[in-house]
């Protein structure tokens, strides 16, 4: 179901509020915050909707002043404001496309960098500010939790959670392969370098009864960490190394205080990819995911990003390009997307 149903979402409005307004309410803090949460993406959306009917209700009125006073000059602020108006209409739209399980949740992003060398590294790195780019202009959070970097240049891989509504819904069609073509920095003879980086994205799950986790199923290692993080970081060994033996997901987390809390973050991130793992692989048992899920595969090529001889970007699922490379690099990432979400319409 994609269509925005008003009637349902003011009445489950009303009943969280009257819930809201119980003497215990705030007696379980854990709940109470998840239901503030889930009553200000409602308000949110009831706002948006109502701001629609009221920009929509001024175009008609300038229209008709414009008709009786006969000012054709009134054009072209007539056609500004229903300009903006549709390009409210469509985002409001895009948002009732996002109808997964998880598609509300916040969002766990890691990129790897691949083949290349150094220039996939670089690339990785560059991935990593385009999406933090992105979070920044959709008002999101985003809180790093692990970053290898390279000796070089670049990043060897980096983890980090988008936190905010409908984070995931966006960036879960962002996974799979993103390849450079430019003329690389690091080849003395300037030639041409194709590169490759893997996004992987899985949301961000608080809490899921149905994924239980056997402790013999896990080997944790702990090893001194050796991304930014000051003096302290690098005097202990607090960074944690988890890995789910049965299907070799492996989920390091170096950038909080302590090796608890490191643990802690890392188990969180664990119980999401298992998650989004088992409601793709549609099994009741975590036992019966079996197989590599470490990310050691280059076959799924998304996107391509073209520096030199030409500027383009082209998305090899939906077709949509830009030629203004350095507004997609600096985060300008919705046209893709969206045309990757209306593609389930």
């Amino acid at each position: 179901m994609t269509l925005f149903d008003l009637a349902a979402t003011e009445a489950e409005l009303e009943r969280t509020n009257r819930e809201i307004e119980q003497e215990d309410f705030w007696n379980d803090p854990e709940y109470a915050q998840k239901v503030m949460k889930k009553k200000k993406a409602m308000e949110n959306t009831l706002d948006s909707y109502n701001n629609l009917v009221k920009n929509l209700k001024d175009v008609e009125e300038l229209i008709e002043l414009a008709e009786i006073e006969e000012d054709e000059d009134m054009a072209d602020e007539i056609q500004s404001m229903f300009d903006t108006f549709k390009e409210s209409l469509e985002e409001m739209r895009i948002k009732t496309l996002l109808t997964g399980k998880y598609d509300r949740c916040g969002a766990i992003v890691s990129i790897h960098a691949g083949t290349g060398g150094v220039d996939a590294m670089d690339w990785a790195s560059m991935l990593m500010r385009m999406y933090t780019r992105w979070c920044e202009k959709k008002g999101y959070d985003v809180k790093l939790t692990d970053l290898q970097d390279d000796t070089e240049a670049g990043i060897k891989s980096a983890t980090f959670i988008v936190e905010g509504e409908n984070a995931y819904g966006y960036l879960k069609n962002e996974k799979g392969v993103h390849r450079l073509v430019r003329i690389s920095p690091f080849n003395a003879a300037g030639k041409r370098q194709t590169s490759f980086a893997q996004l992987e994205v899985v949301p961000e799950i608080e809490e899921d009864l149905s994924v239980e986790i056997d402790p013999e199923d896990l080997r944790i290692d702990t090893y001194r960490s050796s991304g930014a993080g000051g003096q302290h970081v690098n005097k202990t060994d607090s960074a944690i190394r988890i890995t789910h033996i049965p299907t070799n997901i492996v989920v390091t987390c170096q950038n909080e205080r302590s090796q608890h809390q490191n643990k802690e973050m890392a188990m969180k991130i664990l119980m999401s990819r298992l998650a989004e793992l088992k409601e793709q692989e549609h099994k009741e048992n975590l036992k019966e995911l079996k197989g590599d899920y470490s990310m050691n595969t280059w076959g799924s090529q998304i996107r391509s990003y073209v520096f030199q001889p030409y500027t383009m970007v082209k998305d090899h699922r939906t077709g949509a390009e830009t030629s203004n490379v350095g507004a997609v690099m600096d985060g300008d990432l919705d046209y893709f997307i969206n045309e990757k979400l209306k593609q389930k319409e």
